[in-house]
């Protein structure tokens, strides 16, 4: 989750709130904001193989389905160009993006930065996933699109099927390295996704050598967030306002405009500024990387199920973390429960670092802490700017040296004591 994510909210929020009287089925955004119309031939944007390519980087696409016919863009960066490493043994590791956000997300910041270009040139081998329903994982084996039965998923379905399917194509990929585990990062929704499935599917405990939670997001009972406490009361119980607001895509990828910002966003272009001057306004005070947010601006949001929303909305109002709430009689039908069951975090035995700040608003410390004290076998790293918040783990100009590299050498560590096994 991010600012621009928690906008585009209450825009969505103000929407059901207009039109809910009149409104008795999904609310198809596709067909409202997008103008076939306003097609116009702009400058195609670059993906994340066009991005690590262009710095030199051995680049590939992979297309993974998942067990309920997802089919997901998955990028990889298998070797370093500066190592020439691609016939010697290179450790795994999983990206995975946030709330609205891709692949895209990790690389803005450039080979110097980046945490995808600083772990392939400490020798290791990098996927970068795409959650369904994003800019990349918009196909499926039967389902368009178009239909609201693709858009019925929250992230406990990215959980148990994309990072599942993601986890084991990718250590199942030759490669001649023979590995049975990787490491882990993921950033907001990531890290749902990782508590989420380790607790569920507890034997994926076993593919796992150390995980990174930057921002961590299961409990919200104390966020600070008031775009989300706000919104909670409305939208996070089974009601009127949740049921037309669900199982759609929310406010989906605008052909015409997303081409608009990223032209507009290209460096040597003459309406550059105007760029630069709305990210300033949006985030000021000197700590984003000023180079790399125009560019997420050309590729954000990315798209997502409005039951993804629902669900976090749900875990404010409860205070718990726990599965989607389908409402009393559905609940008995899917949970056996009137209310949904809580995530057996107790169960996630791998080896979890937990990156976290006192200026998060939607992850608060108090909330992290608690999670912690579930959790078997942890490691906490509490962020000493205090000004470190939810976007600096993907933003902030120094994201390198407070974040990148100390991850990169707990990896290390953990491959020198393990023999890289």
């Amino acid at each position: 989750m991010n600012r621009v994510t928690g906008s585009l909210l209450i825009l969505a929020a103000l929407a059901v709130g207009v039109h809910s009287a009149a409104i008795d089925a999904p609310i198809d955004f596709y067909k409202l904001y997008d103008n076939p119309e306003a097609h116009i031939s702009l400058k195609s944007k670059a993906t994340t193989a066009d991005r690590t390519a262009a710095h030199g980087y051995p680049s590939e696409h992979h297309h993974i389905v998942t067990e309920d016919g997802y089919i997901l863009g998955v990028f990889r960066i298998p070797y370093s160009h500066k190592l020439q490493n691609q016939n010697v043994k290179r450790p795994i590791v999983l990206l995975q993006h946030g709330l609205s956000s891709c692949s895209d997300a990790w690389v803005l910041q450039g080979p110097d930065d980046s945490l995808p270009y600083l772990l392939a040139d400490a020798g290791y081998d990098v996927w970068m996933g795409n959650a369904r329903g994003t800019s990349y994982s918009r196909n499926h084996t039967t389902l368009s699109p178009d239909h609201p039965l693709f858009w019925q998923f929250s992230w406990h379905e990215i959980a148990i099927y994309d990072i599942t399917a993601i986890i084991d194509y990718a250590l199942s990929t030759e490669n001649g390295q023979g590995q049975d585990a990787i490491h882990y990062v993921g950033h907001s929704q990531g890290t749902t996704v990782y508590f989420a499935l380790m607790s569920w599917i507890p034997e994926y405990n076993d593919k796992i050598k150390t995980a990174h939670m930057f921002a961590p997001v299961a409990i919200m009972k104390n966020l600070s967030s008031r775009l989300v406490r706000a919104v909670g009361p409305y939208l996070g119980h089974r009601n009127t306002y949740s049921v037309l607001f669900s199982s759609q895509e929310f406010l989906p990828h605008n052909e015409f405009l997303m081409a608009l910002f990223f032209n507009m966003c290209q460096p040597d272009f003459m309406l550059r500024p105007v760029c630069e001057s709305a990210v300033a306004t949006l985030y000021s005070g000197g700590r984003v990387n000023m180079t790399a947010m125009p560019e997420g601006m050309a590729t954000h949001p990315a798209g997502c199920s409005t039951d993804q929303m629902l669900h976090y909305l749900q875990e404010q109002q409860s205070g718990y973390f726990r599965l989607f709430d389908h409402g009393t009689k559905k609940n008995l039908k899917v949970y056996g429960t009137e209310e949904p069951p809580e995530y057996p975090v107790e169960l996630i035995d791998s080896l979890v670092h937990m990156w976290y700040a006192d200026n998060d608003d939607l992850a608060a410390v108090q909330d992290v802490e608690q999670l912690a004290k579930r959790l078997p076998n942890n490691v906490m790293h509490h962020m000493a700017d205090p000004e470190w918040n939810h976007g600096d783990f993907s933003l902030n100009k120094e994201v390198r040296i407070y974040v990148n590299e100390p991850v990169i050498a707990i990896m290390e560590e953990f491959e020198l004591k393990n023999g890289g096994t």
